[in-house]
């Protein structure tokens, strides 16, 4: 499975926005579930979200739950986390992975990761 491309991390203080997006540009996601995941220093890498074919089917670690938003555009390949209320607890290097076809959280089922997206929050 080639990896996705992700791409929109930054710096930005507790309290702000980021919107992450991630890019299958080799392959359709159109039968494939969208995950995001993230990999804090000295931790073990973690589901965030993850999104199943359909776009009504979206779920969240409770960590995140209120605060982040998966979305999809199958016609253009893309995936996206919307994050709002950032905590210093959500740094780390965020990765966008496509499960199969259902959602699965677990990073250990991923066969093929990209370079990830560095989200730092701190003041």
């Amino acid at each position: 499975q080639v990896p996705l491309v992700e791409s929109g991390g930054g710096l930005v203080q507790p309290g702000g926005s980021l919107r992450l997006s991630c890019v299958a540009s080799q392959f359709t996601l159109n039968y494939m579930a969208v995950g995001w995941f993230r990999q804090a220093p000295g931790k073990e890498r973690e589901g965030v979200s993850c999104m199943g074919t359909s776009e009504t089917s979206a779920v969240y670690v409770d960590v995140v739950k209120g605060r982040f938003t998966i979305s999809r555009d199958n016609a253009k390949k893309m995936v996206y986390l919307q994050m709002n209320n950032l905590k210093p607890e959500d740094s780390g290097v965020y990765y966008c992975a496509t499960p199969g076809p259902l959602c699965d959280l677990r990073a250990e089922v991923i066969d093929s990761w990209g370079q990830g997206t560095q989200v730092t929050v701190s003041s």
